[in-house]
């Protein structure tokens, strides 16, 4: 069965640019048809699998076919899009480094066309947006204000600006129409979630995908995210190793914060010095992990354009629209699981995952299996330096998304409390492995975290783990002396 014809599609995209006004794109319809196109194409596939099947061709390399053509389909539709979409597709593409090459491509290379596209807004937009949000005198705010963009994000961009006290500042202002064309690709991909199934067919990916939406929601509400960014400035003000830029005014869609001068962490990754890309990686990491000891908040957009390295080497750390509240008997949680695996039996591992919700208490499951697929990355806490690379990222992400019968990574699921966690984890990996970081990453990790550290202790004692004299379950011994909140 043919693919679903595009020519309704093209017509929107030609009316949306013939009506460009110096705004991004925001026409619902175009909007609403690249996305809603998905599921009709899912099921074409599906339908046209019947015909190959009773044509000859096993179920297993036709179902292959379905999962491959539809993961791709969709890379290439979220990267088209700005706003909501994008950022969707990035968190699915574990920013786009570990994606397999037949999967990739077409969504690296829309992703890389909306990196380098021009600011979305001219300078008569942008005055005018100013006006609608701080007034028509929004101009005696400001001794001086730049119209052109410094940079641009998925809802919004910045621009330089210095405020009546003389001070620096950076003006970050969402896009006019921005949030009603978010909300309405939000409500699209709630619509086409069952089409994640083809990655984690034992999942709930319904629960997972809303929590990821409201996730994305929030960074629609900049006074949400200019009290986030209030609450970190206070928990890391006069700290040696990190900068987060106090907020000096907010106001409908804008927040205004004290500028930051600074070398890009694109830069670092590109041309930095490996013992520069070591210390500036561990620093992130030591942020991360510091982010919800202090402040209970997670740091969850480990993206590399929202952090800067300072002249005096500090880290400098901007755009807070997305921290999530950080539960707090997550450290305990991850540390029954890695003792389980470090110190107990397949059983006691098995056990754990079904007591914790990522293994469905039905759901047959080949533990042994598990155990061989994460064994490179439980083997990261042995020695106290390692080193991170996007092949060895790439290849772990290979093996957990191959799409066979027997990947056993595909029986799983996760609470959707933990999403959040599993998006943090995931995207500072991610960053890490670009910066190819070497260095003592188990010793931040084991700072914030200590019940990971009894874990290690236990196992070069031989104690085996922990156990609940009541339950006879495996539980990582309570060693609380500071909250440790983690997205995983």
């Amino acid at each position: 069965m043919p693919e679903p014809r595009q020519g309704g599609l093209r017509r929107l995209r030609r009316r949306s640019a013939s009506a460009n006004t110096g705004q991004p794109p925001t026409l619902p319809a175009l909007r609403n048809a690249k996305i809603a196109v998905l599921p009709v194409a899912y099921a074409a596939r599906k339908a046209g699998g019947l015909g190959r099947r009773a044509a000859g061709q096993s179920k297993a390399r036709v179902d292959f076919d379905i999962q491959a053509r539809t993961a791709q389909h969709m890379f290439e539709v979220l990267g088209e899009l700005k706003g909501c979409a994008a950022k969707f597709g990035q968190l699915l593409a574990l920013y786009e480094l570990a994606l397999p090459p037949e999967l990739g491509a077409p969504y690296r290379e829309a992703l890389s066309r909306l990196q380098d596209s021009a600011p979305a807004m001219l300078p008569a937009a942008v005055h005018q947006a100013m006006a609608a949000q701080l007034g028509p005198q929004w101009r005696t705010l400001f001794a001086a204000f730049d119209s052109r963009a410094t940079a641009a994000a998925s809802v919004g961009q910045v621009h330089r600006a210095t405020w009546h006290d003389g001070r620096r500042v950076a003006v970050k202002l969402m896009y006019p129409g921005a949030r009603e064309s978010v909300r309405s690709d939000l409500a699209q991909i709630r619509r086409m979630a069952p089409l994640a199934a083809i990655f984690m067919p034992g999942a709930d990916v319904q629960a997972v995908t809303d929590a990821l939406i409201a996730c994305i929601d929030d960074e629609l509400d900049y006074a949400k995210e200019a009290a986030a960014q209030q609450i970190f400035a206070a928990a890391f003000a006069g700290d040696p190793d990190f900068v987060v830029p106090r907020v000096v005014h907010q106001q409908g869609d804008v927040v205004i914060s004290e500028w930051l001068d600074g070398i890009p962490l694109t830069r670092v990754i590109a041309s930095g010095a490996q013992q520069e890309r070591d210390r500036v990686g561990v620093l992130l990491l030591r942020f991360v992990m510091n982010s919800f000891t202090r402040t209970g908040l997670l740091y969850t957009d480990t993206h590399p354009g929202n952090f800067r390295v300072l002249r005096d080497g500090r880290l400098g750390v901007v755009d807070y629209g997305a921290c999530s509240p950080f539960p707090a008997h997550f450290p305990h949680l991850f540390g029954e699981l890695a003792d389980a695996e470090l110190n107990g039996t397949p059983a006691d591992l098995k056990a754990a995952l079904r007591r914790n919700g990522f293994l469905g208490i039905e759901r047959d499951f080949d533990i042994h299996a598990f155990k061989t697929m994460i064994e490179p990355i439980s083997a990261l806490i042995f020695p106290r330096t390692v080193h991170l690379t996007t092949s060895w990222l790439r290849s772990q992400v290979l093996r957990a998304t191959e799409m066979r019968l027997s990947n056993v990574v595909r029986q799983l699921t996760t609470p959707a409390e933990y999403t959040p966690i599993g998006r943090t984890m995931l995207t500072t990996t991610g960053v890490l492995c670009q910066l190819g970081v070497q260095g003592a990453l188990r010793d931040e990790v084991f700072a914030q975290c200590p019940e990971l550290a009894a874990v290690l202790e236990r196992f070069n004692l031989g104690e085996g783990p922990a156990r609940d004299a009541s339950t006879s379950a495996t539980v990582a011994p309570r060693l609380v002396s500071v909250p440790c909140t983690s997205r995983w």
